[in-house]
């Protein structure tokens, strides 16, 4: 086991996460092969992946195959293969079940015009992948494993990474205590997968402005916690405030922070970016609850390269209403890896419904990312991987 995890720092750009990105990774050839294929014997029908691909929705169907890895603790990591997607057998008392001992990571496939297929900064997920593993006492995968994951599956199954405008192969890499026991300590055995599925856009109204319910009575996360860690827990804990934004008539949920109960923190699985009318950028500043963003991150290095002035700090909740009533405040928007951006439109909670109009930093942003994820424009920062 590695030392315990520790939160990120604030600054963004310079943060152990940051860094690992900017490592230069094998190229595939040199890692392909590290997961041995066994061929599923009932693949999809060559009629039934194209409607898989014409009808496509988020995370709903997946692919032929699935990456697999086990740790044990007498043994380490072993057993790497690409398997057929398939359910899982679990004791009903696996320790997962019950302890909630288990981490993910989000990242998509690109297909290019060339045919090629690419992915967005493997080794940041890698690296984050390891920074859950350690707040959650799970053994770290190696990282360059943890691309050749993805590059053996991918090119597996290839013919599943869709080719239309803002579609993608979102690939779910998660790892889990299996072991069957109940006492409370860290598993002997971890299961590692990789599953993929071929979607369309996250919110399939686009770039549409969404509603946010801001929740004043639940936290996602608490100091001291796991909310810097992609861990289920966090994602359940947001489940009840979805309802009820749901029941608002809202799209998601913004949450505060847990000590004041009047920062912004993010949304239920976004990060948030507010627009100032003089241009600059400001988002909530790392402190150990909130999640860092592949996409906040690569935002960040983008706003400023272009010359805007970004700022991470402790954004009021109250001091956000009053400047976008005051047109202060021109646009605020959410970032994420299945969303990429959504301008957000609209902010209500408890004693207040405010609008927000503008979207044009959030619609260049836009542009410029997607941009460099699908290769119609130039990528100098060397952001773009290709798997296949």
């Amino acid at each position: 086991m590695s030392a315990p995890a520790v939160a990120p720092t604030p600054d963004s750009l310079d943060t152990p996460l940051a860094r690992a990105a900017a490592v230069p990774v094998p190229p595939a050839d040199a890692l392909a092969g590290r997961f041995p294929l066994s061929a599923n014997p009932h693949p999809a029908t060559d009629a039934e992946r194209a409607q898989a691909l014409t009808d496509l929705h988020f995370g709903r169907v997946f692919t032929d195959h699935m990456a697999h890895a086990r740790w044990t603790r007498a043994d380490g990591w072993g057993d790497y293969g690409i398997v057929p997607f398939d359910d899982l057998t679990l004791s009903p008392a696996a320790a997962v079940l019950h302890y909630a001992q288990e981490i993910f990571e989000g990242i998509k496939a690109y297909r290019h015009d060339d045919g090629s297929i690419w992915t967005f900064r493997p080794r940041y997920n890698a690296a984050r992948l390891n920074l859950s593993a350690r707040r959650m006492a799970i053994p770290e995968l190696p990282e360059d494993d943890f691309i050749a994951s993805l590059v053996d599956l991918v090119r597996t199954d290839a013919d599943w990474v869709p080719s239309g405008e803002g579609e993608s192969l979102y690939l779910r890499p998660f790892a889990f205590a299996s072991e069957a026991f109940l006492g409370v300590h860290a598993a002997s055995t971890i299961d590692y997968y990789v599953i993929a599925s071929p979607s369309g856009a996250y919110f399939t109204h686009g770039l549409q402005p969404i509603s946010i319910w801001v929740a004043q009575d639940y936290h996602r996360a608490g100091r001291g916690g796991t909310g810097f860690a992609k861990t289920g827990g966090n994602y359940a804990s947001s489940l009840l405030p979805q309802e009820e934004a749901d029941a608002r008539g809202c799209d998601q949920v913004c949450f505060l922070d847990d000590v004041t109960e009047k920062n912004l923190e993010e949304l239920g699985g976004m990060n948030v970016m507010v627009v100032d009318a003089d241009g600059t950028v400001r988002t909530p500043r790392l402190t150990g609850t909130i999640l860092e963003g592949n996409t906040r991150s690569a935002i960040i290095r983008l706003l400023q390269d272009s010359g805007r002035r970004v700022v991470e700090e402790t954004i009021p909740l109250e001091g956000l209403l009053e400047d976008i009533s005051s047109g202060k405040v021109r646009e605020v928007f959410a970032c994420g890896t299945a969303a990429v951006v959504v301008p957000l439109g609209r902010l209500k909670g408890e004693g207040f419904d405010v609008s927000i109009e503008g979207s044009e930093v959030t619609h260049e942003i836009y542009e410029r990312l997607t941009g460099i994820q699908y290769g119609r424009l130039e990528d100098p920062y060397n952001w773009m991987y290709r798997l296949a």
